[in-house]
């Protein structure tokens, strides 16, 4: 054979070879495929977990915060509020002087001193704890802090004015322990 026809073989020969080496990596990638998308399904998968329980721990931290948060809240509430029972047994006692003194004609009377002494130390008492009397006379009506017990027609005042405290209201820390019961003014 003439080189010419040599050539022509061996030219022949390397396309085919050429071919097939091109077709042994696409054989490779299809096989390699099923592995890889394996892969990447389970790499997808643990993300979604991934993402499922940082959603999960992130729930569990506000929770816990909030729990704190009412617990300090609770707490709180316990300290400002503990002395209500005593403080309503107490208001009693305030508003017993403070009948004892209005009863009591005789501004000379050593006892009548010793029973206003005794209420204003005691009224300075429940302050010093945040137990405040209400007292609403001339006031308008707030049904939050007072209690009508009568309706009474007064030309002279507005409607709903506190016209007579009947006895009165104490809050505690803001928080009302007894209304004030009032006569309340109505139109005339």
């Amino acid at each position: 054979m003439s080189e010419q026809a040599t050539n022509q073989n061996q030219e022949v020969e390397l396309d085919v070879t050429n071919e097939e080496q091109q077709q042994a990596p696409d054989v490779e990638l299809e096989q390699a495929d099923p592995v890889v998308e394996e892969q990447s399904d389970e790499l997808a998968k643990a993300l979604e977990d991934v993402a499922l329980y940082k959603e999960a721990a992130l729930r569990a931290q506000a929770e816990a915060q909030n729990v704190r948060r009412r617990a300090e809240a609770d707490v709180e509430k316990a300290h400002k509020f503990a002395l209500e029972k005593f403080a309503k047994s107490v208001i009693t006692v305030a508003d017993n002087l403070e009948r004892a003194l209005a009863s009591s004609d005789n501004q000379e009377d050593p006892m009548r001193e010793g029973v206003e002494l005794t209420l204003k130390d005691l009224i300075e008492t429940l302050s010093r704890f945040d137990v405040v009397a209400v007292n609403p006379e001339g006031e308008p009506f707030n049904p939050e802090l007072h209690q009508a017990m009568t309706m009474v027609p007064n030309p002279n005042l507005e409607p709903n004015t506190v016209m007579d405290v009947v006895q009165k209201g104490y809050t505690l820390n803001g928080r009302l322990l007894r209304p004030a019961m009032v006569v309340v003014s109505s139109a005339a």
